[in-house]
């Protein structure tokens, strides 16, 4: 079963919804799902090297703390699923290319759904719960390196012209599809589903097209 998932990497809600997909997944283990992390930037003109997240936040909304009561309820809802949001320790709001590059680049290693899963999950994690410049090329290198990759391969792939190419024709996509916010999961390429769904919502269209798929055969 194809599921492409177009998210971004700064995104607190791509978080909640991966961790409810994966929760998904594993109640239907029976289902072999090829999943696939697409790339969806939220901020496509950030500068390459990011911007000091207060200042970004006063320039853009006028107060540093907009966004507080959202972030408390984010807060409640990764403690049920396993997140540590701590957004008191990011600094900076980093251009998102990058780890987007680092994702795809993940998928043509051995194991690759695995492999960028796992990368996607390192990368939010570090963003949200570390606080760490996602946007570094340094950082993004050591974080391949934790999932066992080779960070030197990594940090050459993550400028590749091919892959930002590849990305801008991932988001024209998706643009293409009609989405406009994130998380989207994309089922089979028949059917879309906006936002961090609760993992029953998902579980009713996996059943729905594990069903179709036996019907077809």
């Amino acid at each position: 079963m194809l599921v492409e998932v177009f998210s971004d990497t700064v995104c607190p809600w791509c978080y909640v919804g991966k961790r409810r997909f994966e929760q998904a997944a594993a109640a239907r283990a029976q289902v072999a799902i090829d999943l696939r992390w697409l790339p969806f930037e939220l901020n496509p003109d950030m500068p390459a090297d990011g911007a000091d997240r207060a200042g970004y936040l006063r320039a853009r909304f006028g107060d540093v703390n907009r966004f507080a009561d959202a972030q408390r309820t984010l807060q409640g809802l990764g403690d049920d699923l396993g997140i540590e949001f701590h957004f008191e320790r990011i600094a900076r709001m980093p251009n998102t290319r990058r780890s987007h590059a680092l994702i795809a680049w993940a998928a043509g290693r051995p194991e690759g759904v695995r492999t960028q899963s796992d990368v996607k999950g390192r990368i939010l994690r570090a963003y949200f719960t570390e606080g760490r410049d996602i946007g570094d090329p340094q950082v993004l290198a050591a974080i391949a390196g934790e999932a066992g990759l080779d960070s030197a391969a990594a940090r050459a792939a993550i400028d590749e012209p091919a892959l930002h190419r590849e990305i801008a024709s991932l988001e024209e996509r998706a643009r293409s599809w009609g989405i406009s916010g994130v998380p989207a999961f994309v089922f089979e390429r028949r059917y879309l589903v906006s936002g961090a769904q609760e993992p029953a919502v998902l579980l009713e269209l996996i059943d729905r097209l594990a069903v179709e798929r036996v019907a077809a055969s």
